[in-house]
């Protein structure tokens, strides 16, 4: 399986990663054999969210005591410091970690600054000061906050949707990551369910060399078919 670099954070991992939003829709136990199983059949890299209800939860407790074998990305909703700091104390409660390897803005309408009076992106700063974040990152769903966040030189990552259906505009997104050795986690990879073809999904992610798609999975066959991609994909070089 292609390894993937994400851009400056020097996070190293199979190009075939657990979107965690689906598994606030089942129960404690069937997430846990589904996460323990993508742990198992080599995915390492698991992205999840405050906003997700109790998907961190669900991490926590499937990884508890395995934290040093695997990748966590998380996001705040938070829009003022103070929701940020709250939610980022309980997104490593609910996880049962002491730090997170990525943490994201989660949706933003603007590029966070330093010095732009929401005090936002010192936030991050202070948070990896604390040794509670290892990287920040930024997912976005508008092309020209997006743009701006990578132009920025501010973010180590940046998580936008990508597929097949991604426009011309939209793909020049990988590129400029690419230039600026900055991380693309890319979500959406099935377009929001208009894509059926998983192979050919799976296809069209892996002509990328700095681009990490997270698939989010519920169902254990769901999971099993992802990781039958991995098992016969050949390591890149």
């Amino acid at each position: 399986m292609k390894q993937i670099t994400l851009g400056t954070t020097g996070i190293t991992v199979p190009q075939n990663a657990f979107g965690a939003l689906p598994i606030q829709r089942v129960d404690m136990d069937t997430a846990k054999n589904i996460l323990r199983r993508a742990y198992d059949g080599g995915m390492r890299f698991f992205d999840t969210a405050r906003a997700y209800s109790d998907s961190e939860e669900k991490l926590g407790n499937a990884f508890e005591g395995m934290r040093d074998k695997i990748y966590i990305a998380s996001k705040t909703m938070g829009r003022t410091p103070e929701e940020f700091r709250s939610q980022l104390e309980t997104s490593l409660e609910m996880l049962k970690t002491d730090y997170i390897d990525i943490y994201q803005f989660h949706c933003v309408d603007q590029c966070y600054r330093p010095g732009d009076g929401t005090g936002m992106y010192e936030c991050m700063l202070e948070a990896k000061e604390q040794g509670k974040i290892r990287h920040i990152g930024v997912t976005a769903h508008k092309l020209n906050v997006a743009k701006e966040c990578i132009e920025s030189g501010l973010y180590e990552t940046l998580q936008y949707p990508l597929s097949y259906l991604s426009s011309e505009k939209e793909l020049e997104l990988v590129k400029m990551c690419r230039e600026h050795n900055m991380g693309y986690i890319a979500m959406k990879g099935l377009a929001g369910g208009l894509i059926r073809n998983s192979r050919a999904a799976f296809a069209f992610m892996s002509q990328f060399d700095n681009v990490l798609p997270i698939w989010g999975i519920q169902k254990m066959e769901e999971l099993e078919e992802w990781l039958s991609y991995m098992e016969n994909t050949p390591e890149a070089g």
